[in-house]
């Protein structure tokens, strides 16, 4: 029971702060986010270590046994047909991971907004929405079933929307949450399909049934293009990923997405809807591992990623906005860690990148919060003297991020790099691996490249800013800096829980934990082990990367904005280079050119047509139009003249009685003797029947031929004889005629 109440506590608290937050004043507000969220963490904390803990050293001792577990069905959701939807939650080593990192990080973020926000007028909103965002990736995170999976994975794209564009009275935070509201539409658009067609194919959609060798034998059939089932929906699935983690095409909204206030900035990329995709595949591993060609997929574009936004990074002069790409950058790490089969070193990086990337914004917070929420790194410089407890928190964080020992990027990082190196998936080109490590590889550099650029221009140098604002710099409060203090200490001792895998390490007792506490809960991935001494080669080759990625840094910006860097750009060439990049590739313009403009130009015209035409024009005007100009003959009729009145029921009864006494054209014929034929014609009964004549033409030749209703006439053997009656009604004179074809058949023929 109690582990529906760990995502209840902070949907509670959003209902409390949303309805009644400006009666609770600050106070009472901050009260109820912080606890709310704190509670749900003390409440992860007990499960986790009691319960599934003992669940987990019974399966060590016995791995054959059941797997350890906490599940719960509040009650069935959806039944329909063969579908059963319980609401129901589960807690197993994965998911304790992540609701621990959700709810700790979470809190840390809510104590620190109570600084940062503290002179919002929209406090109560504010932290409402922090914590139904809060709520929304527990219950993502503690799903059962890829359904109530969808109920998180849509509540953190409406918070972010929310959030993001909190502060809507610009035009620009407005834009961006429409931004990424709309993109993560797309992504979540073939998520669905993804669940729909494993639902179709296995008839289930319990993610534990997607582990059993029933499911694996069906998606492992041959489907469409000869892949296997479990391509095509591990490939939808991950569209969804790409749309809530930010990865090629769908990771244009988060760079934006630093339009809202900077808590929700550290929330987002750190703890809960930017960790959503890697999750997803780590909790679907047992589909990913039945296609390489879906895993290959993944790993591919993650490794594009992480290089692509590390190059964006280069030129970003916005301090969060480095940060932004730094984010799409790391993601891709873990992609490629998932890609690989390395299902723990992506889920070791998810939280050690949890921790100093949310140091690392809520930092940049309170930097600009003492620059008067100026942003621009060109204009600052020096600030380590001045924002101490600030600057040797976020030194740590790049040092950590940089993938320097012994801070716990380097190990989390060093895992993803050896099982990149390491793969070798059946169907896979030969050296895709080798050629994975390489691209990260580069895109390592990049990082401490961009991330030590960042620091020394905004911590090293001379200060840059104007006279005013330099008068106010000052560090943050408390409720800001503590945070910083204890996330800085945890990304200095996190490393130690995945350390590498060494064979010497497994000996004297100090083995990967997380990798063994994640073991019951994901495949076994295709990332391959090496050799002790490949595995601190490999180290050392990312250690020395990162140390000349700082010293580049350093070279370039140690004293400030680099004159080598200004030189190069302002070569024709350099230029050239410079403004594609600090345009983002144009990724945004082409994305503009071929999607936005064309459904735009769609959405106009079924505005022109279909609204503006169709249903204004000729559904609500002509309706309307139409009754008018009832109304107005009726009201010309109805105007109380019986003279009126008499004309109309005169006209009326005319009318009816011509058309009912319109004589009829209808004959039939019987053959007698030889080629001779009998006609009777049918001449309707009524007024108009009186005095009708009859003309018969048997010959075809326009002339009468008889004038009897019933008629006789030879024909000159057998065939097919066209015969014509016409009638002339007696009273109106009226004439109607009908021609029909007449089979004359030989003697003894049968009709």
């Amino acid at each position: 029971m109690w582990l529906f109440v760990i995502p209840a506590l902070p949907l509670l608290g959003a209902a409390i702060n949303l309805l009644a937050g400006p009666k609770l004043g600050r106070r009472g507000v901050y009260a109820v986010a912080i606890c709310a969220v704190a509670a749900a963490c003390a409440i992860a904390v007990t499960l986790v270590a009691g319960p599934l803990w003992h669940q987990y050293a019974a399966w060590r001792a016995n791995p054959s046994g059941d797997l350890p577990a906490v599940a719960g069905s509040l009650y069935t959701w959806i039944q329909s047909g063969t579908l059963t939807v319980d609401l129901g939650f589960r807690l197993d080593t994965l998911s304790a991971v992540m609701i621990l990192v959700v709810t700790f990080v979470g809190t840390l973020i809510h104590i620190y907004s109570t600084g940062y926000m503290a002179h919002d007028p929209r406090y109560a909103t504010f932290f409402g929405y922090l914590n139904l965002f809060t709520g929304a990736m527990l219950i993502l995170v503690l799903a059962d079933n890829l359904l109530v999976m969808f109920i998180g994975w849509e509540g953190v794209g409406l918070c972010s929307y929310l959030l993001i564009g909190f502060w809507f009275d610009k035009t620009a935070n407005a834009d961006a949450g429409r931004k990424a509201f709309v993109v993560n539409r797309i992504g979540d658009c073939a998520f669905l399909l993804g669940i729909f067609l494993l639902f179709w194919s296995t008839g289930t959609i319990e993610m534990q049934a997607f582990r059993g060798a029933e499911a694996h034998a069906i998606l492992t059939q041959s489907w469409l293009g000869g892949e296997r089932l479990a391509f095509w929906a591990g490939f939808l699935l991950f569209i969804g990923a790409c749309g809530k983690s930010a990865q090629i095409p769908l990771y244009v909204w988060l760079p934006d997405a630093m339009a809202g206030p900077t808590p929700v900035s550290a929330l987002i990329h750190a703890a809960t809807m930017v960790t959503a995709g890697v999750y997803m595949v780590a909790r679907m591993s047992f589909v990913y591992a039945s296609s390489t060609t879906a895993m290959a997929v993944v790993a591919g574009v993650g490794a594009a990623t992480a290089l692509f936004a590390a190059i964006m990074a280069f030129t970003q002069t916005d301090l969060k906005k480095v940060l932004a790409y730094s984010t799409i950058s790391q993601l891709g790490f873990m992609f490629v860690a998932v890609g690989v089969g390395a299902y723990a070193a992506g889920i070791f990086h998810l939280v050690t990148h949890a921790f100093f990337k949310a140091g690392l914004f809520l930092a940049a917070g309170s930097v600009m919060h003492a620059m008067s929420n100026s942003g621009d790194i060109m204009k600052m410089g020096g600030l380590r003297k001045k924002l101490k407890r600030t600057h040797a928190s976020f030194l740590i964080y790049c040092l950590a991020i940089s993938g320097i020992f012994p801070f716990s990027g380097f190990f989390s990082k060093d895992e993803i790099l050896a099982g990149a190196f390491a793969t070798d998936a059946q169907g896979w080109w030969s050296l895709y691996g080798e050629a994975l490590w390489l691209v990260l590889s580069v895109a390592a550099i990049g990082t401490a490249v961009y991330m030590f650029r960042l620091y020394f221009l905004v911590f090293a140098g001379k200060s840059r800013t104007d006279a005013e604002t330099a008068a106010h710099i000052h560090e943050s409060p408390g409720s800001m800096t503590v945070p910083l203090i204890i996330l800085a200490a945890f990304t200095v001792v996190l490393g130690f829980i995945g350390l590498p895998h060494l064979s010497w390490l497994h000996h004297i007792g100090l083995p990967n934990v997380l990798s063994s506490w994640l073991e019951p809960s994901v495949a076994h991935g295709v990332a391959g082990e090496t050799l002790d001494g490949v595995t601190v080669l490999l180290m050392v080759i990312a250690l020395v990367l990162g140390l000349f990625g700082i010293g580049v840094a350093y070279a370039l910006y140690g004293r400030g904005p680099s004159a080598k860097v200004a030189r190069a750009v302002a070569t024709s060439a350099g230029a050239k280079v410079y403004q594609v990049v600090a345009n983002k590739f144009y990724v945004d313009e082409l994305y503009e050119l071929i999607v936005v403009r064309p459904f735009r130009f769609l959405a106009r015209m079924l505005f022109e047509v279909m609204d503006r035409f169709v249903i204004d024009l000729l559904f609500v005007n002509g309706s309307a139009f139409l009754v008018d100009v009832s109304g107005r003959i009726v009201r010309w009729v109805q105007n109380g003249q019986v003279q009126r009145y008499l004309v109309g029921v005169v006209i009326g009864t005319a009318l009816v009685f011509f058309f009912a006494s319109r004589p009829s054209a209808k004959f039939s014929y019987e053959q007698a003797t030889g080629a001779s034929v009998a006609f009777h014609a049918d001449v309707s009964a009524g007024a108009g029947a009186a005095g009708s004549e009859v003309a018969w033409d048997f010959d075809g030749d326009g002339r009468t031929d008889a004038t009897d209703p019933d008629a006789t006439w030879q024909f000159v053997g057998p065939g097919t004889y066209p015969v014509t009656l016409r009638i002339t009604g007696g009273l109106f004179g009226n004439t109607t005629s009908v021609t029909q074809d007449v089979a004359v058949l030989a003697q003894g023929a049968r009709r």
